[in-house]
């Protein structure tokens, strides 16, 4: 598993950060992409040099093709192409449906789901002639159980489970594998600040008990990026303390 160029979208924070950290410390060489947050990305770009790995940040707007071309195009003349893609970059524009404007609409279905199938697309290509590679798509429990409040962000959510099995069903003879990794709630900035009440409510709703934690969620990314899961693809991986079961 050792040596190979990962790409980690959204990755200046959060599940991101963890994930490229998980990423250098079995071996790989990685480059991860964020959107305004360079403070963020600093501290990734010291966390995965502190794993021992190597790493390029850069600055890429997800959801613009060209963006993102640029983007492959930088990492591909400094490490090599791309054989682990994680497609992390989210946003949120919350709003109950009624009073849903399109541009929420539309910004998040862009960043979310968009940006993923333009990563994927530019990825494939290369993965195909090395007859290798590893797609981890990060959905979110919201996904598949809904969220009042989050139209756009659920719909982004659920359609990359379609476009992952889509990718699976393609690519699977060429040694390519996609599958999705859907977290629940989990312990970050964005959590933390909406107070220690609020995710004590929270997480009574979680058959565990408590929120999940980024490095959690990396572990099961990272797996699903190995040369061990080569026979995994197409899945759903929950990593929600049983939030979403039966869904």
């Amino acid at each position: 598993m050792s040596g190979r160029t990962a790409f980690v979208t959204g990755g200046s924070r959060g599940i991101g950060r963890a994930t490229c950290v998980a990423l250098a410390a079995a071996g790989h060489r990685v480059a991860f992409c964020f959107g305004h947050d360079e403070e963020g990305a600093a501290a990734t770009e010291a966390a995965v040099r502190d794993a021992g790995g190597e790493v390029l940040a850069l600055r890429a707007a997800i959801g613009d093709a060209a963006a993102v071309d640029g983007a492959f195009a930088a990492v591909e003349e400094r490490f090599g192409a791309v054989e682990v893609l994680v497609n992390n970059a989210g946003i949120t524009r919350d709003g109950l449906l009624a009073r849903m404007s399109d541009e929420a609409w539309d910004d998040v279905i862009r960043v979310n789901l968009t940006g993923a199938f333009q990563t994927i697309r530019r990825a494939t290509p290369r993965m195909m002639r090395a007859r290798f590679g590893r797609i981890v798509n990060v959905s979110s429990v919201g996904g598949h159980i809904g969220g009042a409040g989050q139209a756009n962000y659920s719909a982004a959510k659920a359609g990359l489970l379609g476009l992952s099995r889509s990718v699976a069903r393609e690519y699977a003879t060429r040694g390519i594998t996609c599958n999705v990794v859907a977290p629940g709630p989990i312990v970050t900035a964005m959590t933390e600040a909406q107070g220690e009440d609020w995710m004590a409510t929270v997480a009574t709703a979680v058959p565990v008990g408590r929120f999940g934690t980024p490095e959690e969620c990396a572990a099961a990314i990272a797996f699903l990026c190995s040369d061990a899961a080569g026979y995994i693809t197409g899945a759903l991986l929950p990593v929600d303390g049983g939030l979403g079961m039966g869904h």
